[in-house]
């Protein structure tokens, strides 16, 4: 499936995530890698089948395996981490803040892509998963690397209409 494909099977009613998913995917503002790895990396981390398939094969056309690998591993990583600090954001008990997380997450010092491109995609994918903390930590590693906010933003565009198309076809009979 390709992402025109992929636009087709939205219903009319959804029009507007149909020309946002065309328009993101024309958008300039971030690098072919940046942007290709945003997509697929929030449809991963969502996981609807056929929005997972669209972008796997747009991807497959303009990213490297390990540009690939490492989208994927985006996507894992943060779903591992968004519910553990996004819970220690939410208990009341600020003990566990306090402890050693204990989980392994060394991709994230070896992601096999450029640091920043990995960033804006678990930024992306914490976007998805509703994790301030992760949100926050990753904003401020992005513009430690001066990445401006347009970039930023464009990331976090790509996550809400992947989201959406998402669910738009979830709900599909």
């Amino acid at each position: 499936m390709t992402l025109e494909q992929l636009r087709e099977l939205i219903p009319d009613y959804a029009k507007d995530i149909r020309l946002n998913l065309g328009s993101l995917a024309n958008e300039t503002t971030l690098t072919d890698q940046q942007k290709w790895g945003a997509f697929l990396a929030s449809a991963v981390a969502i996981g609807q089948p056929q929005v997972v398939k669209a972008f796997e094969t747009e991807a497959a056309a303009r990213l490297t395996p390990q540009a690939i690998d490492a989208a994927h591993a985006a996507a894992a990583i943060m779903a591992m981490n968004n519910v553990y600090y996004r819970s220690l954001h939410l208990l009341s008990n600020h003990e566990y803040q306090t402890l050693r997380a204990g989980l392994r997450m060394n991709v994230l010092a070896n992601p096999g892509v450029e640091k920043v491109d990995f960033e804006l995609w678990s930024l992306a994918v914490s976007a998805i998963n509703g994790c301030g903390m992760c949100l926050d930590s990753h904003e401020v590693e992005l513009k430690k690397h001066a990445v401006p906010a347009l970039n930023i933003q464009a990331a976090l565009r790509i996550a809400s209409v992947v989201a959406a198309a998402s669910a738009v076809l979830r709900s599909i009979p």
